[in-house]
């Protein structure tokens, strides 16, 4: 087995058993299974697995790690929420949440990139600017890593920093790697990839898969104040993106979950109930709205409670499925639209509860 890393993997985190047995020239296949199911059962060094032969670990020890990434900090806000900054090897950095409901349940909420090119004029991630692409063994650790500081995970969305369909091939290769019946064995029903509306991604989800639940941040059915906020709008316009979250459903069977931030006088009013109305209209959608949360730099203000109320009861009264999401983690900065401010790392500025990803209903189909 070769020390050099240049040609080959960062880590092994992001390899599947056939990669491994591949990868570190093993002689029996069952090893790279074990040495899979170890990693996801929280083995941090070869030393850890015990059912390896000793002469073996001491010689896989001195290849390739285990992970690529460090723990730089962990934060903890009181009501639960805990944000983890993770060190990537080329210096920079990434957050990862972990979001815990009124049950118990545990949700993950990763990054797939360091900063984001979305540029969305409510979200601290879009400010900070974009480096590059995660990679899947990056994507994978920040989900081990949670688990790490706090138990098993139930859920995990792909709602962190950056945009999912700009890396659906990492995003995919991290979900054969949690959901494979070898290791973490994650269901696929309890996966979310999360997207600012970039319709190519949505039907690429549809047609090549993983079959997994969708969420389209859609925050205004405006077409003007939607491509003000959200750039994405300009090259995806509402029309398109209804469109593609119309074929999701029908190819997948699945209901899809519209999210909306809300911004006090932005978004709130009874033409912009409407206008989502209008846009939900003949689609198989949930509605997930959650009050803006404040980031000191942007000039938006979070919409006070009866505000709020009185735009949830709009859209209620219009024959939408509505929850009103809970606020978590906004003293570490670990809330919606918060990420990123304190792991700016090297990026350049560019232009351009319940369980919070449902309505605690279960979709039929798994």
């Amino acid at each position: 087995m070769s020390d050099s890393r240049r040609d080959g993997p960062k880590a092994l985190s992001g390899l599947l058993p056939e990669e491994l047995f591949s990868c570190l020239g093993l002689d029996k296949k069952f090893r790279a299974k074990q040495i899979f199911k170890w990693i996801a059962d929280g083995a941090r060094d070869f030393s850890a697995m015990t059912n390896l032969p000793l002469p073996l670990r001491e010689s896989l020890s001195r290849g390739i790690p285990l992970f690529s990434t460090s723990l730089l900090a962990t934060l903890q806000d009181p009501d639960g929420t805990v944000k983890l900054q993770i060190g990537l090897d080329d210096g920079s950095a990434v957050e990862t949440v972990l979001l815990t409901d009124s049950s118990g349940r545990k949700t993950a909420c990763v990054s797939c990139q360091v900063g984001c090119p979305m540029g969305c004029a409510f979200c601290q991630t879009g400010h900070i600017g974009y480096a590059r692409n995660l990679e899947a063994g990056e994507i994978v650790e920040q989900f081990f890593r949670l688990e790490d500081s706090v138990g098993r995970l139930d859920n995990i969305v792909f709602m962190g920093m950056g945009e999912p369909m700009l890396n659906l091939e990492a995003i995919r290769r991290s979900i054969a790697i949690l959901t494979h019946p070898e290791g973490r064995q994650l269901s696929r029903r309890r996966i979310t990839v999360s997207t600012a509306g970039i319709t190519s991604g949505i039907r690429s989800l549809a047609d090549e898969g993983p079959d997994v639940r969708l969420a389209v941040s859609l925050t205004t059915a405006d077409p003007e104040l939607r491509s003000s906020l959200m750039p994405v709008n300009r090259a995806n316009p509402l029309p398109e993106l209804k469109k593609a979250i119309a074929y999701f459903s029908e190819k997948t069977g699945r209901r899809v979950t519209l999210e909306a931030a809300l911004m006090g006088g932005v978004n709130t009013d009874e033409a912009h109930a409407r206008q989502i109305a209008d846009f939900a209209r003949g689609l198989n959608v949930h509605v997930n709205l959650i009050a803006w949360n404040p980031v000191e730099t942007l000039p938006f203000t979070s919409p006070g409670n009866a505000e709020t109320r009185n735009f949830t009861r709009r859209l209620e009264a219009l024959g939408l499925n509505v929850t009103l999401r809970m606020r978590r983690g906004e003293k570490i900065g670990g809330a919606c639209g918060q990420l990123g401010k304190s792991v700016q790392c090297g990026i350049a500025p560019q232009d351009p509860e319940e369980d919070p990803w449902s309505d605690g209903k279960e979709d039929q189909k798994d």
